[in-house]
């Protein structure tokens, strides 16, 4: 496949998402899921099927951490980091079977290679941005599949802990809100670590290409 037809799959598999997207929503989502929360079987088999076809509607992966909160209570939490992981794996293959070319794709590199792959994946994923962002980002870099399993397990547990919390505490799916599980708290303390995580590596590549 050439360039050209990989920039228009490319653009087609986005429309897509956003058509999908735009037709269904999390709410929808967290309806339909109502009905399997009081059996912990049926709930788990739900919950691996919405984390396969998460990345075609675009949902944030919080949804599977607030509804394993719901069903399962604070034990849900390693469910619901194993589904983040799984659920993060399509976006991170397409990426990477993409087009690696170009100077932002080209500046990613560089920053990966200077902070290594474990850390640099665990930095992006406390970074408060979505999820497919920082698997496809991952994904053209060319982080090695087991690198960026455990660095997604390690780097999104703040935000999984946060929703399974946050599910934990709704008395219904129904008024559930995926936003409640965003804690302010939550949100500076890992864009802290994330920060700690990349202030060496970027002040190297600035100081290096200074001296260029």
């Amino acid at each position: 496949m050439d360039r050209r037809m990989r920039l228009v799959a490319g653009a087609g598999l986005c429309s897509l998402v956003a058509v999908l997207a735009w037709a269904s929503s999390p709410a929808w989502a967290l309806g339909r899921l109502a009905w399997v929360a009081a059996d912990p079987l049926r709930l788990t088999a739900a919950l691996v099927v919405v984390a396969a076809v998460r990345p075609l509607f675009a949902w944030p992966t919080t949804l599977l951490a607030v509804v394993a909160g719901y069903g399962l209570g604070l034990a849900g939490l390693p469910l619901a980091l194993a589904l983040v992981v799984l659920t993060s794996l399509p976006p991170y293959w397409l990426a990477g079977r993409g087009v690696r070319e170009g100077r932002l794709t080209a500046a990613g590199e560089r920053l990966v290679a200077e902070t290594g792959d474990l850390r640099s994946v665990v930095g992006s994923r406390l970074l408060p941005l979505p999820s497919d962002v920082v698997s496809a980002g991952a994904g053209v870099a060319g982080v090695a599949p087991g690198t960026f399993a455990l660095g997604t397990a390690v780097g999104e547990v703040p935000w999984v802990a946060a929703g399974v919390v946050a599910g934990d505490s709704f008395a219904t799916l129904e008024t559930a809100s995926l936003s409640a599980a965003m804690d302010p708290r939550v949100v500076v303390g890992a864009a802290l670590l994330a920060a700690l995580a990349f202030a060496g590596p970027a002040y190297r590549l600035i100081a290096g290409s200074v001296e260029q």
